[in-house]
């Protein structure tokens, strides 16, 4: 009888010891079990070198206010963690409230008395001493409208009519802002295309969409420039396509910021010029070098291989979002997630892509590494949508 009792004390004293090893390590991950530290870390690594890349370029360039970039990412961490703290199901019944609220974005900037116009584009809107860009915001605004229309598919689009209906949704917000920033049109047109084809549209009507997309496109192209025709695309995008079909048919003027920017990323060669020594950025002969063109600054500094750490960092972040949207049950969420993943990929492809002459001009900003407080509020947000995602996630579908 003792020897059961002695027995029967050491299996509960190991018991207990392992429940209290669990308690103490749930203690331990307790303040990160909240995390999805697979994204959040190299996003906020992406931010540190944005901080360095805009600390170099404010030393030359007056228009990189330092402070200013600093203080956008501040606000940004701080909508980030509200994000975070928040379920977006709640969201998921809203659609048409976002349809409008996306619109509302778009038409702002046309507002007189709002709107005004920077560098010749007319995208911005002024409250008292604020300016902002309400295509920025817009972005996620999208992210969530599409999300919700498509998620009440559950991954399969069975008729033409919920297909159309779905294009139609994103078309309407799309046209609003194609008229003001092209760039930021593309942005969002992959946005949504991302999220419908993954909410399980058939891929025969995918197909035909793209053929038929591609047919508008190059009708607005050739009739943008014959004379006597309706001239759709404005003269300094018409001329941003045919600079980047021949950059040198006009190397002096519309080409001359594509050739100084491929000629800033190669000057870095393989290690780089180091910290604050990229001449060919720095002293302007690379226009807008602390935003549309800053891959080129980067590259000139840190060359190659900090190039190559700069794209592994946003492949990282991709790619563990990728994954988190994988083993999501919601497909409101996980199309959420879609949305941002189709965000970040296109403007990366985008801004990397036209610093090296394979992608036309656009003046899409590079994520979380491009001066510019509305984006960078909006890419920490992103990052907030995201940790909000895997920090509800075991919540029902």
């Amino acid at each position: 009888m003792a020897r059961e009792l002695k027995e029967i004390l050491t299996l509960g004293n190991k018991g207990s010891s392992r429940r209290a090893a669990a308690a103490h390590a749930s203690r331990l991950a307790g303040p990160l079990s909240g995390l999805y530290l697979s994204q959040l870390i190299p996003a906020l690594l992406l931010v540190v070198i944005g901080v360095i890349t805009i600390w170099s370029a404010s030393i030359s360039i007056p228009e990189a206010n330092f402070v200013s970039h600093l203080a956008g990412i501040a606000i940004g961490l701080v909508v980030a963690v509200l994000v975070w703290r928040y379920d977006m199901r709640a969201l998921s019944s809203m659609t048409t409230a976002l349809f409008v609220l996306a619109c509302i974005l778009m038409v702002l900037p046309r507002i007189p008395g709002l709107g005004y116009e920077v560098n010749g584009m007319m995208g911005w809107v002024r409250l008292g001493p604020v300016r902002f860009q309400p295509s920025e915001p817009s972005k996620i605004v999208v992210i969530f409208l599409m999300a919700s229309a498509a998620a009440q598919y559950n991954g399969k689009i069975e008729t033409f009519k919920d297909y159309a209906r779905l294009c139609g949704t994103l078309l309407v917000p799309l046209l609003l802002i194609m008229t003001l920033d092209l760039g930021t049109g593309l942005v969002i047109f992959f946005i949504g295309a991302t999220i419908i084809i993954v909410s399980g549209a058939p891929r025969t009507w995918v197909l035909l969409t793209i053929a038929l997309i591609v047919g508008v496109a190059a009708v607005v192209i050739i009739t943008s420039m014959i004379d006597g025709l309706p001239h759709i695309l404005k003269e300094y995008q018409l001329n941003r396509l045919i600079v980047f079909v021949n950059p040198d048919v006009d190397p002096t003027n519309n080409g001359y910021n594509l050739t100084q920017a491929m000629i800033a990323v190669g000057s870095g060669g393989f290690f780089g010029k180091g910290f604050g020594n990229a001449t060919q950025a720095l002293n302007g002969f690379v226009p807008e070098a602390q935003t549309d063109f800053v891959f080129s600054l980067f590259a000139e500094q840190f060359g190659f291989v900090g190039s190559l750490v700069l794209l592994s960092l946003f492949t990282w972040m991709i790619v563990s979002t990728v994954l988190l949207a994988m083993k999501t049950e919601s497909m409101y969420m996980r199309l959420i997630l879609v949305g941002c993943v189709g965000m970040w990929t296109f403007q990366v492809l985008e801004n990397v892509g036209m610093c090296l002459g394979i992608m036309p001009i656009t003046g899409i900003p590079l994520p979380f590494v491009s001066y510019g407080s509305s984006s960078m509020v909006v890419q920490l947000v992103s990052v907030g949508i995201v940790q909000s995602v895997w920090r509800h996630r075991q919540k029902a579908a």
